[in-house]
């Protein structure tokens, strides 16, 4: 069996200890509650309401609202289904347009990061 027909295996955790690929973005991911409230935001815009006319339907301060979509609060669970429902937007959509948003590909220079470097495993 020569060198090239061997097996190849790499240890994931000593490839991320060794450094990225230099493509990849090393900017730290947005805050989740950053990204709840962009999308909180936007879905209450394009519905044309203000944040009085959806904090009063929710039973909180416009101004908690604001903190919230603009990521300065961490929102309960509780708050965010509130807020979710008086928007008419099912919670579990806010969360999945959050995994979109949080996994969306990242440019740097001129390439397109889209995860984790790909790690090749293959048996012994």
């Amino acid at each position: 069996m020569t060198a090239a027909d061997r097996p190849v295996v790499v240890d994931i955790a000593t490839r991320r200890r060794e450094g990225r690929r230099p493509d990849r973005d090393d900017r730290p991911a947005p805050l989740l509650r950053k990204v709840y409230g962009e999308i909180l935001r936007d879905e209450r815009r394009d519905q044309d309401r203000t944040l009085d006319d959806v904090a009063r339907t929710v039973g909180m301060s416009k101004q908690y609202l604001s903190e919230m979509e603009r990521g300065r609060k961490e929102p309960s669970s509780e708050m965010l289904r509130s807020v979710c429902d008086a928007l008419g937007m099912p919670l579990e959509n806010l969360l999945a347009r959050g995994v979109r948003r949080l996994s969306a590909p990242r440019r740097t220079g001129q390439h397109t990061v889209t995860g984790p470097p790909r790690v090749e495993l293959m048996a012994a």
